[in-house]
């Protein structure tokens, strides 16, 4: 079904968060964006994920769609929770205003809607808050979750410690038979760096098992406008160009605009997955402790996450 989905080049994943492990968020952002039209759901690793995603895919009334789960090493921003030191901290509340997430409020950080994403850090003007990683062993979560029943697993290969990715790619490709996903940036490697490192990762697998997620710049989608998605697409016309047997999936700064671009740049994708701007269109909605119970306030919901979903599935 998902190799189905990607082949037909009209693949939009909702990306809820790697990080993301509000249960009520998780199953709202699903059955939103189920109804809209979405059938790829990329979603944090744990079995109470998955069940609450379910759960919005059932109010939604849809069956057909897939579930990818993300997981990261340790130096992966999207396993990185926010930590504040309080004895620098001097309570002026521009990260509670900035955290895409609403993760922070009263200066103190709900760990389970953090993502990761680093703007509280970069606006901190006393540089109070650092980061902790939270990457697990894939030997303790990953047999829950394929006995729970997943359609992909996406690891997140970003950071400086090439030896612990090619550990944990190599514990997927070994223990998960299913369709695999690679999240990878340029970052600080080149161009050809890039390349060299995809072929790696896809040696000894069939043609086509495995997404390559080109993230163009993580976690920056909140803007609306070619600049923001143009890493996205950049970074998806070096995969293209190395005519990989891969499907590709362009992430990071996506947003309604990322479609458009890549069609005028001549990208040949096979999906693209929007995580930051996706979410923050139907915030104030989704952020209703009511919001599957008042159809109205779903109903306007979902006229903007249609918009969005059509971008790519109705091109």
């Amino acid at each position: 079904m998902l190799k189905s989905l990607l082949e037909s080049k009209k693949c939009f994943k909702l990306v809820c968060g790697a990080g993301n492990q509000d249960l009520a968020e998780v199953e709202k952002l699903t059955a939103l964006y189920a109804k809209a039209g979405c059938r790829l759901f990329d979603l944090n690793a744990s079995s109470e994920v998955i069940d609450a995603a379910r759960k919005g895919l059932k109010y939604a009334g849809v069956e057909d769609a897939c579930i990818c789960v993300s997981v990261g090493i340790k130096g992966d921003p999207h396993v990185n929770k926010a930590v504040i030191d309080y004895e620098k901290c001097i309570g002026c509340g521009q990260c509670d205003e900035i955290c895409p997430q609403k993760a922070i409020k009263y200066h103190k950080v709900k760990r389970i809607r953090c993502i990761g994403c680093g703007k509280c850090a970069k606006i901190c003007p006393k540089d109070a808050i650092s980061f902790v990683s939270e990457a697990e062993d894939l030997s303790n979560i990953l047999p829950p979750l394929i006995e729970k029943g997943i359609d992909c697993l996406e690891l997140h290969a970003i950071g400086r410690d090439m030896a612990e990715i090619r550990k944990n790619w190599d514990y997927i490709k070994n223990n998960y038979d299913g369709m695999l996903s690679i999240c990878t940036s340029r970052g600080e490697m080149s161009d050809i760096a890039l390349v060299e490192f995809i072929k790696e990762m896809i040696t000894d697998l069939p043609p086509y098992r495995v997404i390559v997620q080109a993230d163009g710049f993580p976690m920056s989608g909140g803007l609306d406008d070619y600049k923001t998605t143009l890493q996205a697409v950049a970074t998806a016309e070096i995969v293209q160009n190395a005519n990989l047997p891969v499907y590709i999936m362009l992430s990071g700064g996506t947003n309604s605009r990322t479609a458009e671009l890549a069609r005028m740049c001549g990208i040949d994708y096979n999906g693209i997955a929007v995580g930051s701007y996706a979410r923050k269109i139907v915030s104030n909605y989704v952020s209703s402790d009511d919001f599957l119970q008042n159809e109205l306030k779903f109903n306007q919901a979902l006229e903007i996450s249609k918009k969005l979903v059509a971008t790519v599935t109705e091109q």
